[in-house]
């Protein structure tokens, strides 16, 4: 995967970070070239922006060991083990850091001038770097905070080599990446634009974001309406700016985009940089007669009409495309995944009923989560039966507590949150 720069990683790395939104967040940039990825990612959880600025102490002899980090209000940090088999003295430790100290001084008074720090005690604070190479100023910059009295450390970072999360274990809370690509040989080869970001971009960025930002606003619907075997569909369409994706949601029963749930969990796709298209299948008159609800044969082949208008949308058509289904319409989204092929990118059904297209399971070829509610017994049986005759990619992930409709506090989030890492995962590029 490559970035257009670091606004661009700020993007895609944001929708890694969605799960943070509404909680007492900061974001702190690694000065310079993480601070343009922080600030975007600042501006899409809603959260203040700062940057932590941390020093290496090296051992005198030998300055790329690092012996201790600093950090801003007195902060140290010291290698114990480093300092004993060096054999460093007092004086010479005080005088490493005084030189240090000195210096990350001028750096933090250029950066911020007259304002004051953003107090980080007690709160989430996620540390953003343009990539990680050793990791040595994302390791300094996670204990110093740490030590300051963050609540919780996130390390974020849009590309890491693949075994960044072993080298770094126990710098964080939680390490985020978008991308780990193998061959990796350096942050800058991901980027079309790694121009070095200067100081006085930093304090641009800074002083742009010096008032807590606002998250973008939720995009507007935008009424579809479509002719199919001479029946006519209603539908909304949600995309946000820069969309990597769409998910077209398959409902049996009921209306599709009038459904709460649905709009809620089209909601944390939007979020994260998905277009959601949520389509009534059935019209008010067919969905009288319940046999058309349990007609999944219908359903697909609506849904592969709703499919084929999409793809002829000039902006958003050739977009990867993802299948979410409830109920009935699960089974509908499967059986029109196994005709489409490779057309679609990934299933998730939300308390579906996949074994309704049991005679065509074998043939879809999409990744598909089957989410159950614990509690929704006879589903989450013919879900457990329906994953072991699907060939894909397939996992069950069962909710606790969570009935079929998934009504019980908090059930329906975990819900949503699964499906979102789902079409994350595959249907945005990340390797």
């Amino acid at each position: 995967m490559r970035f257009e720069n670091r606004t661009d990683a700020g993007r895609h790395l944001a929708g890694r970070l969605a799960h943070l939104r509404g909680e007492d967040v900061v974001v702190v940039g690694l000065p310079g070239g993480g601070v343009p990825v922080a600030a975007e990612v600042a501006r899409r959880l809603g959260a203040p922006l700062d940057v932590v600025v941390v020093r290496k102490l090296g051992v005198p002899f030998q300055p790329e060991l690092a012996m201790g980090a600093i950090g801003e209000g007195g902060t140290r940090v010291l290698n114990e083990d480093v300092l004993r088999d060096a054999r460093v003295t007092d004086q010479e430790l005080a005088a490493v850091e005084a030189e240090q100290r000195t210096e990350l001084t001028r750096r933090a008074r250029r950066f911020r001038g007259e304002r004051p720090r953003i107090p980080i005690a007690g709160r989430v604070v996620v540390v953003v770097d343009d990539g990680i190479a050793t990791g040595s100023t994302a390791r300094a910059a996670c204990t110093v905070v740490k030590s300051e009295g963050a609540s919780r450390v996130v390390l974020a970072v849009p590309v890491a080599p693949p075994d960044w999360t072993r080298r770094l274990a126990g710098v964080a809370d939680e390490l985020v990446c978008v991308a780990t690509p193998d061959p990796f040989y350096a942050v800058g080869q991901f980027y079309d634009d790694f121009t070095q970001t200067s100081d006085d971009e930093v304090v641009k960025y800074l002083r742009e974001a010096s008032a807590p930002p606002l998250a973008d606003p939720p995009q507007p619907d935008c009424a579809a309406r479509l002719t199919i075997g001479g029946i006519t569909l209603d539908g909304q369409l949600v995309v946000p700016a820069h969309a990597q994706g769409v998910v077209l949601f398959a409902h049996g029963s009921g209306s599709s985009r009038h459904s709460p749930r649905n709009r809620y969990v089209s909601s944390v796709l939007n979020d994260v940089g998905l277009a959601t298209l949520l389509f009534d299948l059935l019209t008010p008159s067919e969905e009288v007669d319940r046999s058309n609800v349990f007609d999944v044969g219908l359903l697909a082949r609506r849904l592969i009409g709703v499919t084929g208008w999409f793809s002829q949308n000039e902006t958003i058509g050739k977009l990867p495309l993802g299948y979410f289904g409830a109920s009935t319409g699960a089974g509908a989204a499967l059986l029109a995944a196994a005709r489409l092929g490779k057309r679609v990118g990934a299933v998730v059904s939300r308390g579906g009923r996949p074994d309704l297209a049991a005679p065509e399971l074998a043939r879809v070829t999409a990744p598909t989560l089957l989410i159950v509610g614990g509690l929704d017994r006879v589903v989450r049986d013919l879900n457990r039966t329906a994953l072991a005759e699907l060939r894909c990619e397939r996992r069950l992930a069962i909710v606790p507590g969570a009935t079929h409709l998934f009504d019980e506090p908090g059930t329906l989030l975990q819900a949503a949150e699964l499906a979102r890492w789902w079409f994350l995962d595959h249907l945005v590029e990340t390797g």
